[in-house]
């Protein structure tokens, strides 16, 4: 059985920083793509980063690009987020989700291709 579980996240202030980890257990972690999503209140779940198995690949959405960077160890069986230049609207639910059986350098960037999902940490970013 496959756990996702994410941790990190807190309250901050705008302008500051953040990272999030997700530790991934019951499969070979390299088997997994990795993604972060996120869900504001009243607001669907969007897609905000995605990295490849080889941790060569990585994807961002447009609303974070600059300011977020994905990142993976292998070895820990972890995938981190660090956030930087937060905004309020960065305020969310976040989860880590994993997806399995794409290639090497594939990177999955729709909720449907995730099997696999944590509980999410909540982020908030305000004065």
């Amino acid at each position: 059985q496959v756990h996702v579980v994410e941790s990190g996240g807190g309250l901050v202030q705008p302008g500051g920083s953040l990272m999030l980890s997700c530790a991934a257990s019951g499969r070979t972690f390299s088997s997994f793509a990795m993604g972060w999503f996120r869900q504001a209140p009243g607001k669907e779940r969007e897609f905000v980063t995605t990295i490849s198995r080889s941790g060569a690949t990585t994807y961002y959405a447009d609303s974070v690009k600059g300011r977020f960077t994905t990142s993976r160890d292998n070895a820990k069986n972890t995938v981190f987020l660090q956030m930087n230049s937060l905004r309020p609207e960065d305020t969310a639910l976040y989860y880590c989700a994993a997806a399995a059986g794409y290639s090497f350098d594939y990177i999955p960037r729709e909720l449907f291709e995730y099997e696999y999902w944590g509980q999410g940490t909540q982020v908030t970013v305000s004065s």
